[in-house]
């Protein structure tokens, strides 16, 4: 399959930043990719990096315009799209990926599940974190995961994927370059590693008041290499991903097969 990682520069006017969105995928589906992952909260300023604010425009839900356009463009270009949403369901706000089929259809949501609450990371003043857990989507790509932002901080959220029998692990993000990229990089890549999974990480770029967001979108492998990495500028970067090749790792190196879950605290 052929991934394409929209690395986006987000501007103020949340109609601009959907035309952006719209526009990304009918270019990845142009190249011929199977699938397109966009950054953390792409339809708005990363708003999280003020405590405390009024955000109630920025909210969506399912069933508005921008993500039935959403929805359309996937479906008018043949393409699966995971794109971050703000989105409300049943009163509370989550931080939101959705998973998107060819025909437009949503057949998969993924929430965040941890909360940062830090400078500049005041998420626990928008979010609320999500106890549905972590989920697996069977489709006619394989095995998808989505792991949303932060809790790619926490192990167990790739490890619960991958022990589900994902595939290929999807990260919308939003990191900085005020934050460890090389660090970053590897944490991807040894999570790659340690469970035999492909990982894409897309993130933002540009200058946001005191932020300024440093790209470097990432495909690792199951071997933990660098597949393809993007710079610090607005990029479409085009990725082919041989999915079954990590099944197949993960039985010709047991990994996750031979642990002892009756040791671990």
């Amino acid at each position: 399959m052929k991934l394409a990682l929209a690395q986006m520069k987000m501007a103020k006017d949340l109609e601009l930043n959907l035309f952006k969105s719209l526009g990304l995928i009918r270019e990845a589906g142009a190249h011929g990719a199977d699938l397109i992952l966009f950054p953390e909260i792409q339809l708005t300023p990363f708003f999280p990096q003020y405590p405390g604010m009024d955000v109630s425009n920025y909210v969506l839900r399912e069933e508005d315009a921008a993500v039935h356009a959403v929805c359309e463009a996937c479906r008018s270009s043949r393409i699966f799209a995971a794109p971050n949403f703000y989105l409300r369901y049943d009163g509370k706000q989550y931080d939101t990926s959705l998973l998107i089929d060819r025909d437009g259809q949503i057949v998969g949501r993924q929430k965040m599940v941890h909360v940062a609450q830090c400078p500049c990371f005041y998420e626990q003043d928008y979010y609320t974190p999500s106890d549905e857990g972590f989920q697996i989507f069977d489709t006619e790509l394989g095995k998808l995961g989505i792991v949303v932002c932060f809790d790619r901080h926490y192990p167990e959220s790739v490890r619960t994927e991958a022990l589900r029998g994902a595939d290929l692990i999807l990260i919308p993000t939003a990191n900085t370059s005020a934050e460890p990229s090389e660090l970053f990089q590897w944490e991807i890549k040894i999570q790659a590693f340690q469970n035999s999974v492909f990982i894409a990480m897309c993130n933002r770029v540009g200058q946001e008041g005191d932020m300024h967001f440093s790209g470097e979108s990432i495909l690792c492998g199951p071997d933990g290499a660098t597949l393809a990495l993007a710079g610090g500028e607005e990029e479409l970067l085009l990725c082919e991903v041989d999915l079954p090749s990590a099944s197949r790792l993960r039985t010709a190196k047991p990994y996750t097969q031979l642990r002892r879950p009756e040791c671990y605290e």
